[in-house]
């Protein structure tokens, strides 16, 4: 007969599980990745830097606790998060991080500079701002992940891409650039560029994910199409 204290036991070594998969800070940063969409394998070592064989162990790590799922594509295999779920716990283990360990603060100050220096915006006042059509959504995740999902009516512009294609932005506009989340580094780099050419910019508080777990519209697809003007999709 189980013991009160066996099954404790037993329900803890479960959930620690969890927290083991999560003890890599190289697993976060691929969680983070397939928070945009789905990747191949070879996709998300190129984005993070690391040999194949290192990605598709970390991957397995994450697999065996059920924190992505696969499907297969010929000779490629293709990795996604396993459900919003998976999301919402890397969102709340930053968040205690970020509230609880003074090196963070330190580590996005030396980075993204003094709070409100990029002028954040949230989704609330986002929303607002669409019903008069006087922003440019700039979306500088690469091709990919835009077309995976972005922000209804966002102009992709890869941050890589984005000194040679300024002509796109209407200089007269505000624009407000996302990337992959309050933590993600393309958004501050392409903010500094366009303000070096006199744009006037701010950044979207948080990214693709967390505007879905709002329950906001997500659309999926390449741009329809170019326009002289490009204004946000009011919702």
């Amino acid at each position: 007969m189980t013991t009160p204290r066996a099954t404790k036991t037993a329900l803890n070594e479960q959930f620690a599980r969890i927290g083991k998969a999560l003890a890599s800070p190289r697993r976060i940063e691929l969680l983070d990745l397939l928070a945009q969409g789905e990747h191949s394998v070879e996709a998300l070592a190129a984005e993070a830097d690391m040999s194949v064989t290192l990605a598709s162990s970390h991957l397995q790590a994450l697999r065996q606790t059920r924190l992505v799922d696969t499907r297969r594509d010929g000779a490629r295999i293709y990795y996604r998060l396993a459900g919003d779920d998976v999301f919402e716990l890397l969102t709340a283990l930053r968040a205690v991080a970020h509230a609880r360990l003074a090196e963070v603060e330190q580590v996005v100050r030396a980075y993204f500079g003094a709070p409100g220096e990029l002028e954040p915006i949230g989704r609330d006042e986002l929303v607002r701002r669409a019903a008069g059509g006087d922003v440019v959504l700039l979306d500088l995740r690469p091709r990919e992940e835009y077309e995976a999902g972005h922000i209804p009516g966002a102009v992709s512009i890869p941050l890589e891409d984005l000194e040679e294609q300024l002509a796109l932005l209407p200089p007269e506009a505000e624009i407000v650039a996302y990337c992959r989340g309050p933590y993600c580094v393309m958004a501050p780099r392409g903010i500094a560029l366009l303000r070096r050419h006199g744009y006037r910019v701010r950044r979207l508080e948080d990214g693709v994910a967390e505007w879905r777990l709002a329950g906001l519209p997500v659309a999926t697809g390449a741009e329809p199409g170019a326009t002289a003007t490009p204004r946000l999709t009011r919702w």
